[in-house]
């Protein structure tokens, strides 16, 4: 800001509970916190443009956490699990064609009957109307950008953040000072990777004993398919074509109502290859003679890009600091080989609340809110990530053919005998650690795209409605330009320009100078790979102005 500027006090509001992030955790939190005293004020902070719209899953939901938060919500005809699953396809994708894996071989966990092909968005938003009737306040369009801290280092609320501000960092014409919410408690749901989460993290050391958290990058198309191309209900996964063995990741096709098909392709982020680009592997996964003719007559309705976490039971950490705690992705409840987390998300959300609602019965306010880390490994949520804790290091060890079969063997093994004859095993490094200089790897020659199966990155960006203030600080925040110039570029290729499924990096060179880095913020659809896998940790994201970043219809 200006130094002539005198920056004008922030009002205040006061709350018994603030939360941060409309997701399934984060409103699920809300409803269960006025289940249990409809006296309690609760604010529920959401910094999309409305509930729903940041909201990217898959999704193939399993019902246990909405079953548990709103047991009769079959009664209500307005509710979006209009898809039950009826057939569960495993298939194993080599150059040109495909082997089916028998049901029978697949752990009993990973059965998708009785689940539900959703949009995790429209779920989000009917938990909202559900949490506003209890009388929450949900307030979308507010950027939390800062956590605030009492005399005693407690978290006792956040701020959001200033709006109509240029991108010299000066007030503009427009310029709105942003509010203060206070809470007896403060829960952080924002999703994976979230900046707030990432300082409380910092600050309380909340990582301490824990293995790294690990991650990867989820990219989703919607389709509006043939009719004849159409299976309501038919939940398809699938590894291996167009990833090399030793390149974790895998990929889905999930058969919604009215004829719509999600595709979707989530690659680990602990790849090594920086020439390897997430978004142009999606596209060459959709050209598989196995995966192509579903989309043959079909119109391309919807894109988004998300990271996902997958360090799972290990990789959880600290859940709770003086005056809150995380919940959901902040905390990284994700079961990766089911590809699910929305029904932890959920669990964890209600069990937070419990606890909070209790200690307010009790007086109490900014202090620690133990009894929910003691208890989340002993809950649902420790038994769905502990029976499949070490599928994710036996594939980052072995490789995609022999780590998915060590993996299925492991989770056979947890779910016969309650035990694993490999322990707990360690993740090793973080994701940004283990990309290697580009002398090591080739250059890879992706096709380009023919507009009718496989599109470009800016036509993409346009159908997630993205928009920015191009007058505006930039969100992405490069920490040493000179950094990145002599790493990021000279050693590793400029993976930014790869890995990133928006195309807001480039490294432009003109009339002989020298590179220059160059962020298109405004394309920016909020996934945070960026954050997470710069080699050289140069790039912190932190949210824009309240409302901005992607619009998800339907996601």
């Amino acid at each position: 800001m200006s130094d002539e500027f005198e920056m004008p006090e922030r009002e205040s509001m006061e709350f018994d509970v603030v939360i941060v992030g409309a997701g399934p955790a984060g409103l699920s939190a809300a409803i269960r916190l006025k289940q249990v005293n409809p006296e309690l004020s609760v604010v529920v902070l959401e910094k999309g443009a409305e509930v729903g719209a940041h909201i990217l899953s898959g999704a193939v939901m399993d019902p246990v956490g909405v079953d548990r938060l709103i047991p009769d919500w079959r009664d209500d005809p307005d509710h979006p699990f209009k898809t039950a699953v009826n057939k569960d396809h495993f298939l194993v994708l080599g150059h040109s064609g495909s082997i089916t894996l028998p049901n029978f071989m697949m752990p009993p966990l990973m059965n998708n009957h009785g689940n539900y092909i959703v949009s995790l968005g429209n779920v989000c938003r009917w938990l909202g109307a559900k949490a506003e009737e209890l009388g929450v306040e949900v307030y979308p369009g507010f950027a939390a950008t800062e956590v605030l801290y009492n005399d005693a280092g407690a978290v006792m609320g956040v701020a959001t953040g200033d709006m109509g501000v240029g991108r010299d960092g000066k007030p503009g014409p427009n310029f709105a000072r942003g509010m203060e919410l206070h809470g007896k408690y403060v829960l952080i749901g924002e999703g994976v990777r979230g900046s707030l989460a990432k300082q409380l993290i910092a600050r309380f050391d909340l990582e301490a004993d824990r293995e790294p958290q690990k991650f990867g990058i989820g990219i989703k198309e919607l389709w509006h398919v043939d009719p004849s191309k159409h299976r309501q209900g038919l939940v398809q996964h699938s590894f291996g074509w167009p990833l090399n063995g030793k390149t974790g990741g895998g990929s889905f096709l999930y058969h919604l109502e009215d004829n719509q098909v999600a595709v979707g392709f989530v690659l680990h982020l602990n790849y090594k290859n920086p020439y390897l680009s997430p978004f142009e592997e999606f596209q060459r996964f959709k050209t598989h003679p196995s995966i192509a003719p579903t989309f043959e007559g079909g119109k391309r309705i919807a894109y988004g890009a998300r990271a996902i976490t997958e360090g799972g039971f290990q990789s959880v950490p600290k859940l709770t600091f003086p005056g809150g705690a995380l919940i959901g992705c902040s905390a990284g409840f994700v079961n990766v080989p089911r590809i699910k987390g929305s029904h932890n998300a959920m669990l964890s959300g209600m069990q937070a609340a419990e606890h909070v609602a209790e200690a307010i019965a009790a007086g109490r306010s900014a202090d620690e809110i133990s009894g929910y880390e003691e208890a989340w490994r002993d809950s649902d949520i420790g038994r769905d990530l502990k029976k499949v804790r070490n599928v994710k290091p036996l594939w980052s060890k072995l490789g995609t053919v022999l780590g998915v079969m060590a993996g299925g063997f492991d989770m056979w093994c947890n779910t016969l005998f309650g035990g694993s004859v490999f322990g707990t095993m360690k993740h090793g490094k973080a994701d940004y650690a283990a990309l290697e200089p580009a002398s090591k790897h080739k250059k890879i020659d992706y096709p380009k795209p023919d507009g009718v199966l496989t599109f470009d990155r800016l036509s993409s960006v346009f159908l997630s409605n993205t928009n920015h203030e191009e007058d505006e600080p930039v969100h992405l925040q490069l920490q040493d330009a000179a950094l990145q110039k002599s790493s990021e570029h000279d050693v590793f290729a400029g993976p930014s320009t790869r890995y990133c499924p928006a195309g807001v990096y480039e490294w432009v060179e003109e009339d002989g100078a020298e590179p220059k880095f160059v962020i298109n913020a405004q394309n920016c659809v909020h996934c945070k790979t960026c954050d997470i896998k710069d080699p050289n940790q140069n790039i912190n994201w932190v949210p824009p102005q309240g409302g901005e970043g992607p619009v998800y219809p339907n996601m």
